[in-house]
């Protein structure tokens, strides 16, 4: 993977850039200090399709598929998303805050969307993700390290575990240990 560098407006160059209007201004004053880490199909294990896209544009056709009813009003973003081949897309500006988190605490804080940036893996919690999903993760994550120092490892986080009970992705299939090992073995 290529080196990934954030321009002055919060942007990856390189990412290909799908503009969401979810999103809002992190509150004044707030740091990023944390990366969360989601898993993401739709439908449920079906990959490739552009259902991910146009739920975080507010596109999405409840009537397209079974169980999208359900979805169809929500307005969720992410900041970015590692689809199946690597790709990475970019949703959101890194500097706004982007509606991926919802109901969430961390280390004693609440509202994480405010201090947090969050990658989507096109995946499913029990499907193993792809190799080059991996090595795109690795070089994000260096690269945000690189823009935002204070996202250290130990703020790298799953979904599940800032929203236990509500949400287990990224899931059982998800390799945390060849992430943290991918990330620094380029350093």
């Amino acid at each position: 993977m290529s080196h990934l560098s954030v321009d002055d407006s919060g942007w990856i160059a390189g990412a290909e850039r799908i503009s969401s209007p979810n999103f809002d201004e992190r509150p004044a004053g707030e740091v990023i200090d944390m990366l969360i880490i989601h898993g993401i199909s739709l439908p449920d294990g079906e990959f490739g399709t552009p259902y991910i896209d146009q739920l975080f544009t507010n596109q999405l056709v409840g009537t397209e598929e079974r169980g999208f009813e359900i979805l169809q009003d929500l307005r969720v973003s992410s900041h970015l998303l590692i689809r199946r081949d690597g790709r990475l897309v970019q949703y959101v500006s890194l500097d706004r805050r982007a509606w991926h988190a919802g109901v969430s605490f961390f280390q004693g804080r609440e509202h994480c969307n405010d201090f947090s940036i969050g990658v989507e893996l096109e995946g499913s919690d029990e499907v193993p993700y792809a190799d080059a999903q991996y090595e795109q993760l690795a070089a994000v994550m260096r690269c945000l390290r690189e823009a935002y120092p204070l996202i250290t490892s130990d703020r790298v986080v799953g979904h599940s575990e800032i929203a236990p009970g509500r949400k287990s992705d990224p899931g059982a299939a998800f390799e945390w240990e060849r992430v943290f090992r991918d990330m620094e073995s380029e350093s």
